[in-house]
């Protein structure tokens, strides 16, 4: 790789082309908003390849896309606010979303000497890209100051990466991709849906929910990852067909269960991560998977609700029983826990949560028997287009990734495949890559 270091050209703050009475009223976090304080903000993007023989596009492109942009804000103006706190009295304050008072959303536009091959080509994916996006290491809380969303354009010698950083007390990975595919929508001047602001509470509660500390060191931390490996694989439509077929022929005497590709593909990467880490027989080991709320609640929440709405799901067993049993197992352990998570599930997990509330610690979730899978391959990613073509990659930053932490992705041949960011510790990750069971599902000729 040429270079290690990403300049920055330019920076601005776009606010919203014109602010409805709605935009001018404060915003309040539910509680699956500011559960989240802690973590750091969602970093996602897509890589293109630049246009062949077309000189001095970018300052158009740029105006362009800050254009759309603007008008995008007009519908999200959540995130070209800033977050907000208020004193309740001596033992709790408030934190809300004051969207009138901020000069808006960060834009940047910077370069690297470096191109799409440089990024694509090695196994692992390169320190740099964390480049490519605003607040690096910067967690929710830190929204109190900076901005909710920068939105980020960095040129390659020959190609443009547009990345997101979006404050995750704002925004779950529904709402983040609802926002990229709406601003390209716009920028293609095309129809767009309107998201829905208004925060969910359960009765009795809302708008204001009280945090009880006194003190920010009780409910935020900052966690450093350790030196870890990114690599992304593909699974192909042929082989998640197979394991999903593989993992349903075993329930086929109870034709209620119904395990998906993603839970099957799930279970696998578990088992094949619990056995290159080694763990002895009787060490605890789970498998977390979120869950959108959104479908659940009765009656359900709009899929266009604009804030969290997602639930981690945890399961456990012995490194023993994981690896002793086959994936299929595995797998039917995963959509138990899933099925098992209802109207009902929600709203006991929701009280729990309002009798103490909490914020999630990143420091918490690492844990060297715990997977933890992130995302969704269900999101749109390569339907956004800015007049450069489909995009030829998804990628992501530094934030929320640890020992364990795996990604999805859509594939990006499309029709249901899946590209997986598995993030692990460097030996770890060289024991996974000769794991037989992972190599088949990878490799398999179907």
């Amino acid at each position: 790789m040429s270079s290690q270091s990403v300049q920055h050209i330019s920076e601005c703050y776009i606010k919203p082309s014109h602010l409805s009475q709605d935009s001018k009223k404060v915003i309040h976090l539910a509680t699956w908003d500011l559960a989240m304080l802690s973590f750091h903000y969602i970093q996602k993007g897509l890589l293109f390849k630049k246009p062949d023989a077309q000189h001095n596009f970018i300052q158009p492109f740029l105006e362009s896309l800050k254009h759309a942009l603007s008008i995008t804000l007009a519908h999200f103006y959540p995130l070209a606010g800033r977050l907000a706190r208020k004193q309740q009295d001596s033992r709790s304050f408030i934190v809300f979303i004051d969207c009138v008072n901020s000069p808006g959303a960060r834009f940047v536009h910077s370069s690297v000497d470096t191109t799409i091959s440089d990024i694509l080509s090695p196994p692992y994916v390169p320190v740099i890209v964390q480049n490519f996006f605003d607040h690096h290491k910067a967690v929710n809380y830190d929204g109190l100051d900076m901005s909710l969303l920068t939105v980020q354009v960095t040129e390659l010698v020959d190609g443009i990466f547009v990345g997101c950083s979006v404050n995750h007390s704002v925004a779950d990975g529904t709402s983040y991709w609802n926002f990229f595919n709406t601003l390209s929508h716009v920028f293609q001047g095309s129809q767009v849906t309107p998201p829905v602001h208004e925060r969910w509470f359960p009765d009795g509660y809302g708008p204001f929910i009280g945090l009880p500390f006194t003190r920010d060191d009780q409910f935020i931390s900052r966690y450093d990852a350790p030196v870890l490996k990114e690599r992304i694989f593909h699974f192909s439509v042929a082989n998640l067909a197979r394991i999903k077929a593989k993992a349903n022929a075993n329930c086929k005497d109870n034709k209620a269960i119904r395990i998906s590709s993603l839970q099957a593909l799930s279970a696998i990467i578990w088992r094949c991560v619990t056995r290159a880490r080694g763990l002895t027989e009787d060490q605890i080991t789970s498998c977390c998977m979120p869950a959108n709320n959104r479908s659940r609640l009765d009656p359900p929440v709009s899929k266009n609700y604009f804030g969290n709405c997602i639930q981690i799901l945890r399961t456990f067993t012995t490194a023993s029983k994981l690896l002793e049993n086959n994936f299929e197992w595995a797998a039917l352990q995963l959509n138990k826990t899933i099925v098992q998570h209802d109207d009902e599930s929600v709203r006991k997990s929701v009280a729990t949560w309002l009798e103490t509330p909490i914020t999630y610690q990143l420091a918490q979730l690492v844990d060297p028997g715990t997977v933890v899978v992130s995302s969704s391959p269900r999101f749109n990613m390569y339907g956004n287009e800015f007049g450069f073509g489909k995009p030829v990659a998804v990628l992501s930053g530094y934030g929320n990734k640890f020992d364990g932490e795996v990604t999805l992705y859509q594939g990006s041949e499309g029709g249901g495949s899946i590209d997986t960011l598995i993030c692990l510790n460097p030996n770890i990750m060289r024991a996974l890559e000769c794991d037989e069971e992972f190599l088949d599902v990878l490799n398999c000729s179907c």
